[in-house]
C-alpha cells in the first residue's frame, strides 16, 4: 500500500465502491480509491477495461448503478455543481466546435462559468500562456494539428482554477513530439493541482505519474506506486500483462 493511501491528507477523488451495470454487463464492479491532494494518479488498464466507465462516474457525467462518488468532498450524484467547480474534466476526443478560435472557445465557456469581465480575460491570458496557445488564439481550431487542439482543450478545463483534474487518454493519437508536449503540461500542472490521468500507454507511468491504480475486467487490480508496481526487477509491460492476463 502507497504512503498516500495511509495518511490523513485530504481526499480530493474517491470513489466508494462504485458498480456500474448495463443490463447483465458488469462495466466495473466494487472499484474503491482515493486521491490525496497534490498527487498525479495514472488510471492504468487495457481497453475495456471500465477506465472511461470510472471516470464519468467521478466526474458526474454518468450516473453509479451503487456506490458513491465524491470530488473534494462533494458528491457527484447529489452536489453535482459544487464538485464540478473545484473539477476540470478533459473527456477522449472531446469536442472543441472546429469554426471557433481558441480565443472565441475559451470566451465562451467563461461566460458559460459565469466569470466577471475582468476576471474572464485575466484567465484566458493564464491559460494560453500556461498552454503555449499565443501562436494559434486567433486561427479556427479544426484547422489546428491534433497537438494544439488538445492543448485547446487543456486550456478550456483550466479556465475556472480546478483544484482537481481528470484526463482520459490525453495523448491519444499524437505524434511523439506532441506526446513529449502535452506531458510536459501536465507535469507542471501536477505541481499544484491533484490529478487522475487515465491512460494504457506505460511509458506515461513513468513519466508523470506519483501513484498507480491498475484496472482490468472493471475490477481493481493493483493500488501502488510505480515502483511498487514494477516489483522484483521486473517491467512495467510485464507486470501489466501478469496483472490483466487473468482478467
Amino acid at each position: 500500500m502507497s504512503e498516500s493511501q495511509t495518511t490523513g491528507h485530504e481526499a480530493m477523488i474517491e470513489a466508494d465502491r462504485l458498480t456500474k451495470y448495463y443490463g447483465s454487463f458488469i462495466a466495473i464492479e466494487d472499484v474503491s480509491f482515493r486521491v490525496p491532494r497534490g498527487e498525479v494518479v495514472a488510471f492504468l488498464g487495457p481497453n475495456g477495461a471500465g477506465k472511461s466507465t470510472t471516470m464519468k462516474i467521478l466526474t458526474g457525467y454518468l450516473a453509479p448503478t451503487s456506490g458513491r462518488a465524491r470530488i473534494a468532498g462533494h458528491d457527484m450524484s447529489t452536489d453535482r455543481l459544487a464538485g464540478a467547480e473545484r473539477l476540470g474534466y478533459l473527456p477522449e476526443n472531446g469536442p472543441l466546435y472546429p469554426d471557433m478560435t481558441p480565443r472565441g472557445l475559451l470566451e465562451f465557456f467563461a461566460d458559460a462559468r459565469g466569470l466577471s469581465r475582468s476576471r474572464r480575460e485575466e484567465r484566458i491570458e493564464s491559460v494560453v500562456r500556461q498552454c503555449e496557445l499565443g501562436s494559434v488564439i486567433g486561427k479556427a481550431i479544426g484547422k489546428l494539428s491534433k497537438g494544439y487542439r488538445q492543448r485547446v482543450g487543456m486550456a478550456q478545463v483550466l479556465l475556472h482554477e480546478p483544484d482537481v483534474l481528470i484526463l482520459d487518454e490525453p495523448t491519444s493519437g499524437l505524434d511523439p513530439n506532441q506526446i513529449r508536449e502535452v506531458r510536459e503540461t501536465i507535469r507542471r500542472l501536477g505541481e499544484k493541482k491533484t490529478i487522475l490521468l487515465s491512460t494504457h500507454i506505460l511509458q506515461e507511468v513513468e513519466a508523470l505519474a506519483d501513484r498507480v491504480i491498475l484496472i482490468a475486467e472493471g475490477r481493481l487490480r493493483f493500488d501502488g506506486t510505480p515502483a511498487e508496481l514494477r516489483r522484483e526487477g521486473r517491467g512495467l509491460d510485464e507486470r501489466f500483462y501478469e496483472l490483466t492476463r487473468s482478467a
